[in-house]
């Protein structure tokens, strides 16, 4: 009795344990590994990237982040660009006047001349901020920006001006309209169709060339 109870016992003992033999798909059970938790410092989430404190990471195109709000290769492309961080109140104001990106407005000296002369009445033969009409101000502001001096009628500036292409336009520009019988009014060009002048309605204010007033009275652009 003793002995069959020994025998009993380890049979019992054996079929608790189970197999330790692979199953019949010839695969062993999975397994674990664990590591050693990392030192504090040695921290590591991916291989081969590095952040420099204050950085956002790259820009447009993956360009290295240098504070641009569009990308260094569209800014080169147009020949004007400008820094997140020299911007001012002026640039955001007039890039929404102007349907342009902040970073492309980069004369400030241009900005603050339509903000100053912003509003001013319309006054035939004016030429101060008490009443200017469109060619006064196209010489005010082409001499206090860019050093030009201009003839002071419309039709003298149109005359003495380089024709040119709708499609070269650039900043500065001097674009004419017949308004009322030969060249009439006049008004300098600033960017995306858009150009800044003395209006008989309004004074001065920004329009733009598609208006569909402006666009059947424009006669053609120049650069003096």
């Amino acid at each position: 009795m003793i002995r069959l109870f020994y025998i009993s016992a380890v049979m019992v003992v054996l079929a608790a344990c189970g197999s330790s033999k692979p199953t019949k798909s010839g695969s062993a059970s999975p397994t674990v590994k664990r590591t050693k938790p990392s030192k504090p410092g040695n921290s590591r989430f991916i291989d081969g990237i590095s952040m420099t404190p204050g950085e956002e990471g790259p820009g447009n195109g993956n360009h290295p982040n240098t504070g641009w709000f569009g990308s260094p290769d569209e800014a080169r492309a147009t020949g004007v660009y400008g820094n997140i961080e020299n911007s001012t109140e002026l640039h955001f104001k007039y890039a929404v006047l102007l349907d342009q990106p902040v970073e492309y407005l980069t004369n400030l000296t241009l900005l603050q001349f339509i903000e100053d002369w912003y509003g001013t009445r319309y006054r035939y033969g004016g030429n101060t901020k008490q009443g200017v009409d469109c060619s006064g101000f196209t010489c005010n502001l082409s001499n206090s920006v860019f050093g030009k001096t201009l003839p002071r009628t419309a039709r003298q500036q149109y005359d003495a001006a380089q024709k040119i292409p709708t499609d070269y336009l650039q900043e500065g520009d001097l674009v004419f309209f017949n308004t009322r019988g030969g060249i009439s009014h006049v008004g300098v060009y600033l960017a995306n169709n858009k150009f800044v002048h003395a209006s008989t309605s309004s004074g001065v204010m920004i329009s733009d060339l598609n208006d569909e007033y402006y666009r059947k009275r424009f006669v053609g652009a120049g650069r003096l």
